[in-house]
């Protein structure tokens, strides 16, 4: 297997160099008239001038933290493998939305001229170049960190732990910015609009509709890039954490012929076999981003399920042959079918709870009013969280009876491995709802709006199955993590350590854990909220001040540069407070209270936390489609601006911070934490035996 240790990087560099094609394809593709090239203008500057400033705040973060770990025991290695870490998530976002920005007005003008087919290439295309960089500098980094420094126990470990750290810290604030930014802009857009002015989705007299566009492309593109980044890189991480810290008879089980190997190749498969799985998910996520292109002219949902459920597949096959050609333990293969298999199930549970019957079920309550709308949706999200969580638990029992708690994390690292898939599936959901944006606001025309309708309805389903798939991957990431932990302590302080209930500081721990997701959850929905009524009340300010606008005056136009420039202070002041929780609590924890207390935290946060998030994500999908539906015509005589729709927007308008705010700033919160509670563990271990 050591034939194959230059695989990952070159793997990750030809990802990354299609990535690049890729762009240069969007760019030769018309672009439209004036009018489409100006709107589509507005969006990426705007897209590039949030990034900009919020890459700043994070560079500022990135070099205290750099001086803290160098000054520490851990390091001048750990400290800059986290800032490699941190830049590769941050260049990842970049390219991502780079790609998305051009990508938006190029589907809307393929619409026009082409037909449907056209213009799905060119919102997957753009998709694809997020979900390349996303798993091709993921592997580019840890493959390079591996190839070079594996034989060195100690700086091998104190370089994957900072690297984890880095791209996590990144994700976090990303991502919770992001968030906060594309919801302030959506609800405040939606409000003035439909509510209050009475004005359809996306028309150009709306001043929030251009921050609104910004938002699909920092929140849903770059946000939820890093996430997916981070997610990918902990999961290796924790596998090979996990692997360095493996007693000999455990190491005995990823071997059919463990005679054939000594223990140190033993311990050489465990390290390498998540980078190696990585690799393989990698190469079957590029050939089937090329294999779209013979089924453009399929229905979309068609198209895009393919594209999600097949990979995983192919994978299994490729990895069982590897399995056998390498004489490896038939139990690795039992974790890896449990975790493939078990992320397509939660993506089509997911699917089904926001795109099906339940979501038909909250649009017929919105007959009844906002109250029974919400009512309904509640109960949606509630009963959403109770198959994935339970396809997670079977997917960690069968991996942890097959091959222990190493199983678990090769369980997470083969749910995660297609990811560069699933990440192109997403991406294509906010660019395609640009392309809507985009044809509404220059007036293309309703055969163009339909097709790009078409187009981002079937993105909206493809975004909740990649929210589904990132929080269940994350839950089974995290219990790898907590896993690692575990054995980080074990390994650096005698005794191990006691995770028994009946222990006082476990129990403290399990209940700070479980405040912190609320903490998270209050003030990004807070922040929102606040951001939102300072949108809906300068829009009606210009609907009010400037003479001409809310009537459609030809040569009127709205002040959109204000409303983007407003959610951008609001979204980068305010995602300070949850960011930080994740990164101080471990230390404050496991320094003032002991392992016992860390370990307990982490548990507590990651029950609450799955929960949460999972609830919050699909509930607000469900919310959303149910508007939707009923726009479409799905409750006859009730259709756009009916008393039942208004209640529908209500009902949406909550929904707004659940799925793209809160219920994916939870799940990052709880993977951050385990990340920097593994960084830290062999510090708390050595102090704790010193006192």
């Amino acid at each position: 297997m050591h034939n194959l240790l230059m695989t990952a990087p070159i793997v990750g560099a030809i990802a990354l160099l299609i990535a690049f094609i890729l762009i240069y394809r969007i760019q030769l593709m018309p672009a439209g008239n004036a009018r489409m090239i100006e709107i589509s203008g507005y969006i990426r500057e705007g897209s590039n001038a949030f990034l900009m400033r919020e890459y700043k705040i994070l560079t500022v973060y990135c070099i205290v933290l750099f001086f803290i770990l160098t000054f520490s025991s851990l390091g001048i290695h750990t400290a800059a493998s986290f800032v490699l870490g941190a830049l590769l998530s941050l260049v990842a976002g970049f390219l991502g939305m780079k790609a998305a920005t051009l990508a938006n007005v190029r589907t809307a003008q393929a619409a026009k001229a082409s037909g449907r087919g056209v213009a799905l290439m060119a919102a997957f295309d753009g998709g694809a170049v997020m979900g390349l960089c996303v798993a091709g500098l993921g592997l580019l980094g840890l493959g390079g960190i591996f190839f070079y420094f594996h034989e060195d126990t100690v700086l091998f470990t104190h370089l994957i732990h900072g690297f984890g750290v880095g791209s996590s810290s990144i994700a976090l604030f990303a991502r919770i910015g992001g968030g906060i930014y594309t919801k302030a802009a959506d609800v405040g857009a939606d409000l003035a609009g439909k509510v209050i002015a009475g004005i359809p989705e996306d028309d150009p007299r709306n001043p929030g509709v251009i921050a609104d566009n910004v938002g699909d492309n920092v929140g849903d593109v770059a946000g939820m890039g890093a996430d997916i980044f981070e997610s990918y890189v902990a999961a290796s991480v924790a596998a090979m954490a996990l692997a360095l810290t493996m007693a000999p008879e455990s190491l005995e089980m990823l071997s059919a012929n463990y005679a054939r190997y000594s223990t140190e190749d033993l311990r050489f498969i465990g390290k390498f076999l998540p980078i190696l799985l990585a690799t393989v998910g990698l190469i079957v996520s590029m050939g089937a981003i090329f294999a779209v292109r013979f089924f453009k002219d399929n229905s979309p949902a068609k198209v895009l399920r393919w594209a999600l459920l097949t990979p995983p597949v192919i994978f299994i096959v490729i990895t069982w042959a590897l399995v056998k050609h390498y004489e490896l333990g038939i139990g690795i293969m039992t974790a890896v079918i449990s975790g493939a298999i078990g992320g397509g199930i939660i993506g089509l549970i997911t699917d089904y709870y926001t795109s099906s019957t339940p979501v038909v079920k909250i649009a017929k309550s919105s007959l009844t009013g906002a109250g029974t709308n919400v009512i309904q949706g509640l109960a949606v999200g509630l009963e959403s969280v109770i198959l994935p969580l339970f396809i997670v638990a079977v997917v960690a029992f069968m991996s942890y009876k097959s091959l222990g708690l190493y199983g678990i994390a090769i369980a997470a690292v083969s749910m995660l491995a297609v990811n560069a898939m699933v990440m192109t599936v997403d991406a294509y959901g906010p660019i395609s709802d640009n392309a809507g944006g985009i044809a509404e606001f220059t007036e293309m025309g309703s055969e163009v709006r339909d097709i790009t309708d078409e187009l981002d309805a079937v993105g909206n389903t493809t975004a909740a199955i990649g929210k589904g798939f990132a929080i269940g991957s994350a839950v089974l990431t995290v219990v790898a993590l907590f896993a690692a932990f575990k054995s980080e302590i074990d390994a650096n302080r005698v005794g191990g350590m006691s995770l028994e209930l009946t222990d006082g500081r476990v129990l403290v721990g399990l209940l700070i854990g479980g405040i912190l997701p609320c903490i998270v959850g209050a003030s990004t929905m807070r922040a929102v909220g606040k951001a939102a009524e300072e949108i809906v009340q300068e829009i009606g300010r210009q609907f009010r001040e400037i003479p001409g606008l809310l009537e459609g005056k030809e040569g009127v136009r709205p002040d959109s540069a204000r409303c983007v420039d407003m959610a951008t202070k609001a979204a980068l002041g305010q995602m300070i407070l949850p960011g930080m929780v994740a990164i101080v609590f471990p230390p404050v924890v496991g320094f003032l209270l002991g392992a016992e207390a860390l370990a307990g935290m982490l548990a507590g946060a990651m029950v609450v936390g799955a929960v949460l998030s999972l609830f919050m994500a699909n509930a607000g999908g469900a919310w959303d489609n149910a508007k939707k539906f009923i726009e479409k015509g799905g409750l006859e005589g009730h259709g756009k601006g009916s008393e039942a729709h208004k209640a529908a927007v209500v009902g949406d308008t909550v929904g707004d911070p659940f799925k793209d705010t809160s219920g994916p700033g939870i799940a990052i919160l709880i993977k951050v934490m385990s990340v920097v509670s593994l960084m830290i563990a062999s510090l708390i271990a050595t102090r704790e035996g010193l006192l």
